[in-house]
């Protein structure tokens, strides 16, 4: 058996500073591997999602896989890849391309942000399950659903107070998708956060791909195309959102943790 070296960087996603935002893990690759060896990767790094990509020219094919399951779509494992590349790897253009399982993706510098440009995901009025209904401690005022359910409250108080049973909770399956629970903010314009049924890890600390949804509903709601929100995890995030009709611009920042080298057998 041999061993393929990589370089592995663990990056906080929307934040300034390490220790919040929402932790991610990078590798790029030179072809893929089997999605067993990733998954295996992922599960060994522990984070919410780790990203691989690699470079194929005029763009770079990202896959994003959690400690259990590969994703469709990940907002904050691909600012932390678009991190990388504009810091660590050279790269001297204005925006970098991904092609991934949900399409083209972009990610632009500006200033000291990177926006991310992905495609809307607008939710419609849905059913709660019964299943999702009797995990939760508080019920929601309305509930929508896109990939995810969206379950909107009445304020921030109540989004913050939510705890579902986490038995109950897990008897619903929502494969790839989860719960986003929402209200009007306080001092932003919404809130919100994000918990995974049958997860490894429960609630995501910053979900970007969540806001594909949550920008096109609190958009309409409150009549406004520029979006400033807040991810109420325990490390919690900060957003910059634009609704642009077919896809949303989520603005954010990020900060380096680590960098070192795995051996990956083969």
């Amino acid at each position: 058996m041999s061993l393929i070296k990589c370089k592995i960087y663990q990056i906080d996603a929307f934040t300034k500073d390490v220790f919040g935002g929402n932790p991610a893990c990078v590798i790029e690759l030179r072809e893929w591997l089997p999605e067993s060896v990733l998954l295996s990767i992922a599960k060994e790094n522990g984070v919410p999602e780790t990203a691989f990509f690699i470079n194929q020219g005029e763009y770079y094919h990202i896959r994003w896989f959690t400690p259990d399951i590969e994703m469709d779509l990940c907002g904050h494992a691909t600012l932390a890849t678009a991190h990388v590349i504009f810091n660590h790897l050279g790269y001297r253009y204005h925006t970098i391309r991904f092609r991934s399982a949900s399409g083209e993706l972009a990610v632009k510098r500006d200033n000291n942000l990177m926006v991310l440009d992905f495609p809307s995901r607008d939710p419609k009025p849905a059913h709660l399950p019964v299943e999702l209904a009797e995990s939760l401690n508080i019920q929601p005022q309305e509930v929508f659903k896109a990939r995810d359910y969206v379950l909107v409250y009445l304020n921030q108080n109540e989004v913050e107070a939510f705890a579902p049973n986490r038995a109950l909770f897990d008897r619903v399956n929502i494969n790839p998708g989860g719960v986003i629970v929402t209200a009007p903010g306080e001092y932003v314009d919404f809130v919100s956060r994000f918990f995974t049924p049958q997860a490894t890890i429960l609630e995501d600390p910053v979900t970007g791909s969540a806001h594909c949804s949550l920008i096109p509903f609190w958009g309409k709601r409150l009549g406004k195309t520029q979006l400033h929100a807040l991810q109420l995890s325990e490390r919690g995030g900060e957003l910059y959102c634009e609704d642009m009709g077919s896809r949303v611009l989520i603005k954010g920042s990020a900060a380096t943790y680590l960098v070192g080298e795995i051996g990956i057998p083969v």
